[in-house]
C-alpha cells in the first residue's frame, strides 16, 4: 500500500479545535549540544525549543548553563524518553522528582513521553518498546498519565510511537487505542506525523484516515522528523530531512486542526544550524498551506 495514493476526506471542523488551554508555540527544534555555540546567532529563526528531559535532569556546568540561558530567551518544553508508562512497574519516584524540578525550573507549559514501555524488572532497555492495543494497557496507562498531570501540575502530552511489530492479543486499533488512552487520562496527544507515516508504510493502512480518527482537539504539540527506507522497512530515524510526503501530510493535519506547535526533531547526524533553520522553513510553509485549506472550515 502507497499512502501517498491515500485519498483526503472532506475537512469538517467550524472552527479551529481547543489545545487543552495551551498556546500555540510556533515552530521549533531542539535544544543539542552541536548547536550550543550557534543557536543565537539564528535565534530569530525558532519560536520554542524542546529539551530531552534526561539531558537535562540533575545535570551541571555547560548544559544547564545553556539551559538557562534557553529559558530566558525561548518558551521551552519537556520531552522524555524514560518515563516508561507502559512498563510493568510504576513510573521510577526518584526520576520524577527530578523531572518535576525540570519542570519548574524551565516554567515548562507542558511535558511529554511515549506511549511505549522502555524499561521492565529494574532493566533499562533504552528502546522505545510498542505496547499492546488491549483495554488493560488502556486502563494501565490512562491511570498514571492523570496521575502525572496532576503531580506534575502542567499537562501531560502522550506521543504515538513508531512501531515494528503488532502483538497477537492486540484488540483494538491503534488510533482507538490513542483516543481512549488520552480521553480517559484527560490529557493531550503529541501528535508525531512522520511516526503515522511510517507506520502506515509498514503496516500497510492509510496515513490520513488514521489522522481524521484520532481526537485533535487534544494535538498540543506535532513532531516532525525524517526515516530511512530500507527494502523492507521504514525506519523512524530523525538523522535526515523531511521528506514531501511527510510535509504534505503534516498540512493535512495542520487543516483539520489549525496551527499547533510543531518542533522539527533531529537527533543523529545533527546538522548545521544553518540547516536547521531552513528545515523549519519548509516546514512553515507547509503549515501555512495546511491553515489555508482548512481556514474556511473553521470560519462561523
Amino acid at each position: 500500500m502507497d499512502p501517498s495514493h491515500a485519498t483526503t476526506g472532506p475537512v469538517s471542523h467550524r472552527e479551529p479545535p481547543r489545545r487543552l488551554g495551551q498556546p500555540n508555540l510556533g515552530f521549533g527544534i531542539g535544544l543539542r549540544g552541536a548547536h550550543f555555540d550557534t543557536l543565537w546567532d539564528h535565534a530569530e529563526s525558532f519560536d520554542f525549543l524542546e529539551i530531552l528531559s534526561e539531558n537535562f535532569m540533575a545535570f551541571g556546568g555547560k548544559p544547564r548553563a545553556m539551559l538557562e540561558r534557553a529559558a530566558a530567551t525561548f518558551p521551552i518544553v519537556l520531552h522524555g524518553v524514560s518515563l516508561s508508562i507502559g512498563g510493568v512497574a510504576p513510573p521510577d519516584e526518584g526520576y520524577l522528582r527530578e523531572l518535576f524540578a525540570l519542570i519548574r525550573a524551565v516554567r515548562a507549559p507542558w511535558f511529554s513521553d511515549h506511549l511505549c514501555f522502555s524499561s521492565n524488572f529494574g532493566v533499562e532497555y533504552h528502546d522505545l518498546l510498542p505496547l499492546p492495543f488491549t483495554e488493560e494497557a488502556i486502563e494501565l496507562v490512562a491511570g498514571r498519565a492523570r496521575e502525572l498531570q496532576e503531580r506534575a501540575g502542567v499537562p501531560f502530552l502522550l506521543e504515538n510511537p513508531s512501531y515494528y511489530m503488532r502483538y497477537a492479543d492486540s484488540a483494538l486499533d491503534e488510533a482507538t487505542f490513542l483516543r481512549e488512552i488520552v480521553e480517559r487520562a484527560d490529557c493531550g496527544l503529541l501528535l508525531d506525523v512522520n511516526n503515522v507515516w511510517v507506520n502506515a508504510c509498514n503496516h500497510g493502512y492509510d496515513p490520513r484516515a488514521f489522522i481524521e480518527a484520532l481526537p485533535l482537539e487534544r494535538v498540543v504539540q506535532i513532531h516532525m522528523a525524517g526515516h530511512l527506507v530500507l527494502p523492507d522497512v521504514v525506519i523512524d530515524t530523525h538523522g535526515a530531512p523531511v521528506i514531501d510526503e511527510v510535509l504534505d501530510l503534516y498540512a493535512f493535519t495542520i487543516a483539520r486542526t489549525g496551527p499547533v506547535t510543531t518542533l522539527l526533531e533531529w537527533d543523529h547526524d545533527i546538522p548545521t544550524i544553518e540547516v536547521m533553520a531552513a528545515e523549519t522553513d519548509k516546514i512553515r510553509a507547509a503549515a501555512a498551506r495546511g491553515a489555508e485549506q482548512g481556514a474556511a472550515s473553521w470560519r462561523p
